[in-house]
């Protein structure tokens, strides 16, 4: 434990808890007010700073020490709001936060703060929180423009010149999903949700579920959707971004409210999270807001991380819980355009690989020279603290203590649309060969997860069961299965380039448990 990370916060002045009405009188200076009534920002940094991103298990170096001191100098001359929150809602689990940053920036004290539940009044006396960020994005230094300096054994951030919301939310999360690995759990960046549906024996059956997936994949639009369900059929959406799973599969949840992309954001396509974008407690970062006032959602001017913390109040199809009794069913969500089935039923060997592979593909909105080309990050997961390989072994292990969980994987991209060479297959009359995974295709899928209204068979190339038939797909079989599109020998040459990726992934990982690979016939 480095003790510059504990020292006290020394400031000019410390006001601690101010109320929400008095957070967004500070920073009115910023904000434009929507239509509706909500608050719109725009920063100055406008995605996380990742590259500037340091996580010190050691002591600090001679340049990291003097960023802390030269930051805790300044605080000295400052004015700092200290704002203390609560991450979790169960009596088995409440992490207690605390943000300091300056008063000049109180709108990230009005954003981040509301995220997560109320804190007990005596909380603002404690010493120390559980989990603590010192904001300061007047920072600058003059090699660097920002640094964020992470000592997970404190469990304390310092965010050094950045005034980017999710800075201030992923600071808490990092440490938390870090906090439940230390205390034989894992903790997950994933959606969650619970599904009530008929089974095929027709009793009502409650099912929890967890889905696993990069940006682009359709988390958000997969977690946050009703599935059509009525009657006594219905969804209840607990979480879009990380959950703490217990040994026994129980699952955490974090926040009371959500922290959305905006970017294509629709009141036809993703209604419920249009609806509470809309909403005016909604708080709104770098969105263009027309003339009129209304958020532009499909304008870009801004750029394309556009975001929005919305009240899971104001979203239907939630309830009072943010927690899930058991993830009884896991998905990963990958978009691929080749071979890779639209779901697939995985062995926990195979359900562990997959969360080691976190894949899915580049875009051609993220960079069109690589479109197509396969992108990784373990557990979907940027914020792991710690040992990749650990983390893997970890997640084998909490499905082997959970037989009765089951692992999927879904493919949101589409079937048999690019060649060996990632390149896109386009047929004689200038159409693209293929078939698109629909959001309905997906919807109904998962739909049928919960019900038991899949057929499966095993595929000889990766030991994992293909979907053959799901009900409320009626033509499933055909247009969904990837041999339609490829001669024998195409499919034969993209399953080993595929292996190949697979196999070259997994091999970064010395000490991951060897019969992860195999399980999908990886071995080196």
């Amino acid at each position: 434990m480095s003790e510059i990370f504990t020292r006290p916060i020394a400031a000019l002045e410390i006001i601690k808890n101010p109320s929400w009405e008095q957070l967004r009188a500070w920073a009115k200076v910023g904000e434009t007010t929507t239509k509706f009534g909500s608050a719109r920002y725009i920063t100055r940094i406008r995605s996380r700073s990742a590259k500037f991103t340091d996580i010190l298990f050691a002591e600090p170096d001679a340049e990291q020490r003097r960023w802390l001191a030269e930051a805790q100098a300044s605080l000295r001359t400052m004015r700092l709001i200290q704002l203390d929150r609560v991450l979790g809602n169960n009596p088995d689990l409440r992490l207690h936060c605390r943000l300091y940053l300056p008063i000049e920036n109180a709108r990230l004290a009005f954003m981040w703060g509301q995220s997560l539940f109320d804190a007990p009044p005596e909380y603002a006396e404690r010493e120390r929180a559980d989990i603590t960020t010192v904001m300061i994005p007047q920072w600058r230094d003059k090699f660097m423009e920002r640094r964020i300096l992470v000592d997970p054994t404190t469990y304390t951030t310092y965010a050094l010149g950045s005034d980017y919301a999710g800075e201030v939310k992923k600071s808490f999360l990092r440490l938390a999903m870090y906090w439940m690995k230390e205390h034989d759990g894992l903790g997950l960046h994933a959606g969650s949700k619970v599904l009530r549906v008929r089974d095929q024996q027709g009793e009502l059956v409650e099912k929890g579920a967890i889905f696993f997936g990069l940006s682009g994949t359709g988390k958000t639009t997969l977690t946050c959707h009703h599935h059509f369900l009525a009657g006594a059929e219905s969804v209840a959406i607990r979480q879009d971004d990380v959950v703490l799973m217990r040994s026994d599969a129980y699952c955490y949840g974090t926040e009371d409210n959500f922290f959305i992309k905006t970017e294509g954001l629709d009141e036809e396509s993703q209604p419920l999270l249009y609806g509470a974008a809309t909403s005016p407690r909604a708080m709104l970062e770098n969105v263009w807001v027309e003339p009129d006032g209304a958020p532009g959602f499909l304008n870009y001017t801004l750029g394309r991380n556009g975001r929005a913390i919305v009240f899971r109040a104001d979203m239907e199809y939630t309830d009072a819980s943010i927690d899930l009794p058991c993830a009884d069913i896991i998905v990963f969500i990958t978009r691929r355009e080749d071979i890779v089935p639209a779901v697939a039923r995985l062995t926990p060997a195979q359900g562990a690989a997959f969360f080691m592979l976190g894949e899915s593909i580049e875009t051609a909105a993220g960079d069109p020279a690589k479109a197509g080309q396969a992108v990784h990050s373990v557990g979907t997961n940027p914020f792991i603290i710690g040992s990749y390989d650990e983390e893997g072994n970890t997640f084998l292990r909490l499905l082997r203590q959970n037989p009765a969980v089951q692992v999927f994987l879904l493919n949101t991209g589409r079937i048999g649309a690019r060649d060996v060479n990632r390149q896109e297959r386009i047929a004689v009359n200038g159409e693209r060969v293929g078939a698109k995974v629909s959001v309905l295709d997906s919807t109904e899928i998962i739909k049928q997860l919960a019900k038991g209204g899949i057929r499966w068979e095993r595929d000889p190339d990766w030991g994992y069961e293909v979907a053959v038939e799901v009900t409320g797909v009626p033509d499933y079989a055909e247009r969904l299965n990837p041999h339609r599109y490829y001669t024998p020998e195409e499919y034969a040459a993209l399953t080993q380039v595929l292996k190949e990726d697979r196999r070259a992934w997994l091999a970064k990982f010395p000490a991951l448990d060897p019969i992860i690979p195999s399980a999908l016939g990886l071995e080196s």
